[in-house]
C-alpha cells in the first residue's frame, strides 16, 4: 500500500508539468529486461513498438528472474513487465523492502497453471483432480509434464507418491514443452491429462479444460495469477510521460495468446507481431496513449497509429 501511495504521489506531481516538457532528453533510452518468457517477450516486443513509434528506445536485456529483480533494484534497468504473483512474492517482498521500485499497473489477470485434460478427457467426465483416477485405463495412467526438474513437476510427483487422489499408480511422464503438446495434439479421440497454463497458444489450438481441485498443489483459481509492471522509483519521478505510458499498458489472455502464438508457432519477430495486431486491434492505442505524447511533445496516439500503419 505505501507503494502505491508512493506511486500516486509521483503521478499527480508528473501530471502537473508542461505536456511539452514532460520528459527529458536523458529518458530516451528505456531500459527492460525478459526472463526468456515467451508472454514477457510478447509484452516487451509492444512497448518496444510504441515506445520507438514515441521517439524512444527500448533497451532490453535477456535476464533470469532473480538477475532482472537486482539489476530493477539496483537502477541497472527501469521497468519490468513481468512481475507473476504470486509465485515471485519472495522477489517482491525485497523489492517493496528496498523502497526503490513502485508498482505501475497490474498489466494481466486471469493467467493461471494446472492440470488439465484435452476434450476427450473432458467428454470422459474429468473436470477435477479427483475424477481422475476412476478414469485410469483411459488416460493410461499417465500425466504429462514439462521438462524434467521443472517445480511444476515436483508438485505432481509429490502428489503421485502421497498418493492424493488416488493417483499413487500413476506415472509423470516428464519431456518438455513443446514434446508434451505434441502428445496432446496426436492424441485424438484418447484422453489425455497435461500441465496447461494460460496465457498460451495452446489456449487457441486445443479445446483445454481447467482442472479444479488442485488448490493445494497450485494454488487456488487453477493456479490463478496476475502479472504485474514495477518501475524504478527514480525513473518514475523523472520520466513520467514514458511512466503515463506504462502505467496504462494492460494487456489480457487471448491477446497474449494470439502474440505468443505468432512468435512461437510463426517465428515472427515480437515487435513484428505486435505491429500486426495493433493495426488490427486499434482501439487498444486509444486506451494505452491516453494523455501520452511523444518525447518531443507531440500527439502520442497520432505518432503510433502513423507508425503501425506504416
Amino acid at each position: 500500500m505505501k507503494a502505491l501511495t508512493t506511486l500516486t504521489a509521483l503521478m499527480l506531481a508528473a501530471s502537473a508539468l508542461p505536456a511539452l516538457a514532460e520528459d527529458a532528453a536523458a529518458c530516451g533510452t528505456v531500459r527492460l529486461s525478459d526472463p526468456g518468457w515467451t508472454d514477457i517477450t510478447a509484452t516487451n516486443g509492444v512497448a518496444a513498438v510504441l515506445l520507438e513509434a514515441l521517439g524512444y528506445e527500448p533497451d532490453i536485456a535477456t535476464l533470469s528472474v532473480p538477475v532482472g529483480y537486482e539489476a530493477l533494484k539496483n537502477g541497472q534497468t527501469d521497468v519490468f513487465l513481468g512481475n507473476w504473483m504470486p509465485a515471485q512474492q519472495t522477489f517482491r517482498d525485497d523489492l517493496d523492502a528496498s523502497g526503490t521500485v513502485v508498482e505501475l499497473v497490474q498489466n494481466l489477470e486471469g493467467a493461471k497453471f494446472t492440470l488439465a485434460v484435452n476434450k476427450a478427457g473432458a467428454d470422459a467426465g474429468v473436470k477435477d483432480f479427483g475424477d481422475l483416477d476412476a478414469q485410469k485405463d483411459a488416460f493410461g495412467g499417465k500425466i504429462y509434464g514439462i521438462e524434467p526438474g521443472a517445480p511444476a513437476n515436483q508438485s505432481i510427483q509429490a502428489m503421485i507418491e502421497a498418493d492424493e487422489f488416488g493417483l499413487g499408480d500413476w506415472e509423470l511422464v516428464e519431456s518438455g514443452e513443446q514434446a508434451m503438446l505434441a502428445q496432446v495434439g496426436r492424441s485424438g479421440d484418447t484422453p489425455v491429462v497435461f500441465l496447461a497454463w494460460a496465457p498460451h497458444p495452446m489456449n487457441e489450438a486445443i479445446d483445454i479444460t481447467y482442472l479444479s481441485g488442485g488448490d493445494a498443489q497450485f494454488g487456488p483459481d487453477y493456479g490463478g495469477a496476475t502479472v504485474h509492471t514495477l518501475a524504478r522509483k527514480e525513473w518514475v519521478a523523472a520520466c513520467p510521460n514514458a511512466a503515463r505510458l506504462f502505467s496504462q499498458l494492460v494487456f489480457d489472455v487471448p491477446m497474449e495468446n494470439v502474440l505468443m502464438g505468432k512468435i512461437l508457432d510463426d517465428g515472427a519477430d515480437p515487435k513484428e507481431a505486435a505491429v500486426e495486431w495493433l493495426a488490427e486491434n486499434p482501439q487498444a492505442i486509444d486506451a494505452w496513449l491516453d494523455g501520452v505524447t511523444t518525447l518531443d511533445g507531440q500527439p502520442g496516439t497520432e505518432a503510433v497509429k502513423a507508425a503501425v500503419a506504416g
